[in-house]
């Protein structure tokens, strides 16, 4: 069972883009930490099968994101250690 922090994140994947302002300053705002300490705990759960059963739509769509992400870096050769997006 995924827990109440981590039901928000997925809630505010789905949503974020909703407000007017950047996504870092609702991220600090909302969950109280930097961007990079956020995408850390959001990778994490999109390994989750639990998360996968709460939120199947934005779950696979930031892992596809993510599997592109890390396939442009890749090609590119900008592959940088840490703080990476989903």
């Amino acid at each position: 069972m995924i827990d109440e922090r981590q039901q928000a994140m997925l809630e505010f994947e789905r949503t974020f883009w909703t407000f007017d302002e950047p996504k870092e300053t609702l991220i600090r705002a909302r969950f109280q930490c930097s961007a990079d300490e956020y995408y850390a705990e959001l990778n994490e759960l999109l390994e989750m099968p639990e998360a996968l059963g709460h939120d199947p739509l934005v779950v696979r769509r930031l892992q596809r994101q993510r599997v592109r992400r890390r396939r442009e870096r890749l090609e590119t050769g900008t592959d940088a250690p840490g703080g990476a997006q989903p």
